[in-house]
């Protein structure tokens, strides 16, 4: 039985005062985002449980599918050719503003949002006990900075939204001002008013933390280039004493590791196929398709990726699931629609790709439906540590810098010393290569490299084969659907008006 569980208390519950108030995953807020709602200590948990409950929203994934990956050197579509053809337009950068999938992903952002806001209005009034007043107010507001984060990187300028109620006429504002009036200002309230990890009761793991709010602010402030502060919230991380690497690499993603030493911050699921049962779709588009039916098939690994991997790094066989392999004592036959391997050309001298499948997206061997109760990983202590060895070596600490990025391969390499040996080189451009590599191999298909390409300017080096444009596809454009009902208070980003 999970530790986590989201509840969204039912109109039903909301009347029953002998509901059960634990952290279960139930259905959304929606028509519960009215009126004098929340206006009871019971009401105020489930108002922000219903904020914590958008990140199992499918749309909230970039649309419903990992884009971010495929859009990568990291993936590929995946599935068969005729499922989600039109997932092939971000693989290829061929995407317009009037793509369903930007617009879903767009609005389930903002919808997040909203709920956040119904709680910081709310909240606050009501006679409750103080403490947890704050805390709750301290949760949504990490959300709400985390889904402003997803906007403000994904989107660039965007309408910053400060209420619950429906704004017109609202236009857009400039990234920075979204980081400085709304990201920054949430993040540190959270730092100032939520508990660490230890201090949570059992049923409460994979509420925010300080720990998780200060992992954040590290990651953001690494993607805007100033390595003063992502050193400084990384470190405070770290010395938190709150978080370790687990001691096999596979355990950070399996049932074993949900909420786990190494979990920073991920979104509890249960193994019910419905999002009103708790369930997460995430980790079905994913899945194993064909035999056995566990998903879909999307997010296929890049078979390069396979190869910079070489044959020694025991991420590889932790991070993909591959054809014939045994899963959970079942045999991976996948789908015997497609061929098992696709070339480049008809000379069959270069693979272009195979058939295998994201482990990282795998719950159990139980059945397609236990693939709903994976729980994604949004940061792990890894990635902190990865982070506080690229900003020390960016700021000329590189002793420190070579601590961090050293203990992750010595997990990596799980004991056997014949592999993977510890980096030794001080010279901070070989160091900064290494420890972008090093990114690649142990946070591959978590959402992350396409971020790491733009922000490091390596985007148009890497991905310019698959069809990426610099000055252009570093940022998605605003749905042309929320242009057109803007009555012409949202503009389009002027890389992309050609």
């Amino acid at each position: 039985m999970k530790k986590l569980k989201y509840i969204i208390l039912s109109l039903i519950c909301l009347i029953a005062t002998a509901c059960n108030d634990e952290f279960l995953e139930r259905a959304p807020l929606g028509s519960l985002t009215a009126g004098n709602y929340p206006s009871t200590e019971i009401e105020a948990i489930s108002a922000t449980n219903g904020v914590y409950n958008t990140l199992r929203l499918w749309h909230i994934n970039t649309g419903g599918f990992p884009l971010l990956d495929i859009m990568s050197d990291e993936s590929r579509k995946g599935s068969n050719p005729g499922d989600g053809s039109q997932i092939n337009l971000f693989d290829q950068f061929a995407f317009t503003a009037s793509e369903g999938n930007i617009e879903n992903w767009y609005r389930a952002l903002y919808q997040g949002i909203r709920r956040a806001h119904l709680v910081m209005e709310k909240v606050p009034q009501i006679d409750m006990d103080e403490d947890l007043k704050n805390r709750l107010v301290a949760e949504t507001r990490f959300l709400r900075a985390y889904f402003y984060s997803i906007l403000a990187r994904g989107f660039g300028d965007v309408p910053m939204v400060t209420s619950s109620e429906t704004s017109s006429g609202l236009g857009k504002s400039p990234r920075q001002e979204i980081f400085d009036q709304i990201i920054f200002p949430d993040l540190e309230f959270a730092i100032d008013n939520l508990p660490e990890k230890s201090d949570y009761d059992a049923d409460d793991l994979g509420r925010a933390t300080k720990g998780s709010a200060r992992a954040l602010l590290a990651r953001l402030y690494l993607f805007l280039g100033d390595f003063t502060n992502a050193e400084k919230y990384a470190l405070e991380v770290i010395n938190s004493q709150q978080y370790d690497l687990e001691t096999d690499f596979e355990d950070a993603f399996n049932v074993a590791g949900e909420h786990g030493v190494e979990s920073v911050f991920e979104v509890g699921a249960l193994p019910e196929n419905n999002l009103n049962l708790g369930g997460n779709q995430y980790a079905n588009t994913q899945g194993v398709r064909g035999t056995p039916n566990y998903g879909w098939g999307f997010n296929r690994p890049e078979h390069e990726w396979m190869l910079f991997m070489g044959g020694q790094d025991p991420r590889l066989d932790a991070s993909i699931i591959f054809l014939n392999e045994v899963v959970d004592g079942v045999v991976i036959s996948g789908d015997a629609t497609t061929p098992d391997t696709t070339y480049t050309d008809a000379t069959k001298t270069e693979i272009l790709e195979i058939e295998s499948y994201n482990q990282k997206a795998y719950a159990s061997g139980d059945g397609a439906q236990a693939i709903w109760g994976h729980n994604r990983r949004i940061i792990r202590y890894s990635d902190v540590l990865l982070m506080a060895a690229e900003a020390l070596n960016e700021n000329g600490k590189t002793s420190m810098a070579l601590d961090y990025l050293n203990e992750v391969r010595a997990r990596a390499r799980g004991g056997n010393n014949a592999i993977l040996p510890d980096i030794t080189t001080t010279n901070q451009a070989q160091l900064r290569q290494e420890i972008y590599d090093e990114r690649s191999r142990e946070l591959f298909l978590e959402g992350l490299r396409f971020w790491d390409l733009v922000r490091t300017n390596r985007a148009a080096t890497v991905l310019g084969p698959k069809g990426f444009v610099q000055g252009k596809h570093e940022i998605f454009p605003i749905p042309q659907s929320e242009i057109d009902i803007s009555d012409g208070a949202i503009v389009q980003d002027p890389r992309w008006n050609n």
